[in-house]
């Protein structure tokens, strides 16, 4: 498998103020290893657009699709065991170690993508860093491990923060002090970001229904325009259904359907808003939303649970204020308000806080060699 080059293209995103002194600089060459997944590989984009804060950075991403007759615990055994990384990339992911670049870091998220990431590290002698949980797995094979939880903060080589994303609020228009929103203020266009079924969160036909026939009721008490989002996991029949209510009604501005659109909407669906509805299978879409400096409003079906880490990571936002929660059972017009004033936006901005991050603990990374 060849890896496929994408140079400098999130170098071109992410412009830090001092432009002048940052030119001068050399890049840092990183290799992205990516399972294909968007709730993961944007975890990945965003600690390398924290990166493009402080130093330019090229760099080059590469597809994963582990073999089917390897198992990844059987990887995770041979990468304990140190065998050769060329043979584990071979072996596990049919990639010719041969044809990787030389980098300066190896990233990736998901945890199909552990065994590659620490095998090509080590081909490389690169720096490496994970996004996600390690299990059990040894946090010294990574130089560092970004996490979201801080339950995991006394581990080496760990930092815990927000989950990182590459939208820049600033490159997006986002205010930079966010006016309060709700029944007295309300939003004059907001994002419906939905998702779908996965293993802790169920959804029924009705409670697709109660949450689509919601907006409406909103647009027709407030006058609020929706844009709404579908995503990999939107059942067909929830995407036909937002499709008929948006040739039906006013509610629905815009339908990004993902089966035509694909990922990737999110940024310009953040330039126009001025809150976003999100359902709560998808932890990074709302971690997006927060980042982007928008009020998040987070919906639940009856059948849902989360790990004990997840449900810890939600009560931090909903601790900071940044975002609200409510059933979908539960939610109207007015526990929408009610939510939408106890909300308190996030400041700054979070790309400049990893930066600074992982230069305390990367600093070679950031010098000149």
């Amino acid at each position: 498998m060849t890896p496929t080059r994408q140079i400098a293209v999130l170098l071109n995103q992410h412009e830090p103020a001092n432009q002048a002194a940052r030119s001068s600089m050399s890049p840092i060459k990183v290799l992205l290893l990516s399972d294909s997944r968007p709730g993961h590989y944007h975890l990945a984009e965003g600690v390398i657009a924290a990166l493009a804060r402080v130093r330019p950075v090229e760099t080059v991403r590469v597809g994963l699709r582990r073999r089917k007759w390897v198992l990844t615990k059987a990887l995770r055994v041979l990468m304990r065991r140190q065998i050769s990384p060329a043979l584990l990339l071979n072996l596990g992911y049919g990639l010719d170690a041969r044809a990787l670049p030389r980098v300066d870091l190896v990233i990736s998220a998901g945890r199909e993508t552990i065994p590659a990431n620490v095998a090509a590290a080590r081909h490389l002698g690169a720096v490496n860093i994970f996004c996600g949980s390690l299990r059990q797995i040894p946090a010294d094979v990574f130089s560092l491990v970004i996490t979201s939880y801080d339950r995991y903060a006394a581990l080496p080589n760990h930092i815990v923060t927000l989950k990182p994303s590459a939208m820049d609020p600033d490159a997006l228009g986002r205010p930079k002090i966010v006016p309060p929103t709700g029944p007295d203020a309300p939003p004059g266009r907001a994002a419906l970001l939905i998702g779908g079924d996965s293993g802790f969160f169920t959804y029924t036909e009705a409670e697709w229904r109660r949450l689509i026939g919601f907006i409406g009721e909103v647009h027709a008490a407030w006058g609020t325009r929706w844009i709404v989002s579908t995503s990999r996991r939107t059942p067909v029949l929830v995407g036909d259904m937002i499709a008929a209510a948006a040739r039906k009604g006013d509610a629905i501005e815009q339908f990004l359907d993902y089966r035509a659109s694909g990922p990737g909407t999110l940024p310009d669906v953040f330039r126009q808003v001025d809150a976003v509805l999100c359902t709560e299978d998808s932890s990074t879409m709302i971690s997006e939303a927060v980042c982007a400096r928008l009020p998040v409003v987070g919906v639940s079906p009856q059948a849902h649970h989360f790990k004990d880490e997840e449900a810890e990571y939600r009560g931090l936002m909903r601790d900071k204020s940044w975002c609200r929660f409510v059933p979908i059972a539960q939610i109207d017009v007015t526990s929408f308000g009610k939510a939408l004033q106890q909300i308190r936006p996030l400041a700054g901005n979070h790309l400049d806080e990893l930066a600074e991050l992982l230069e305390k603990r990367l600093p070679a990374l950031f010098g000149e060699p």
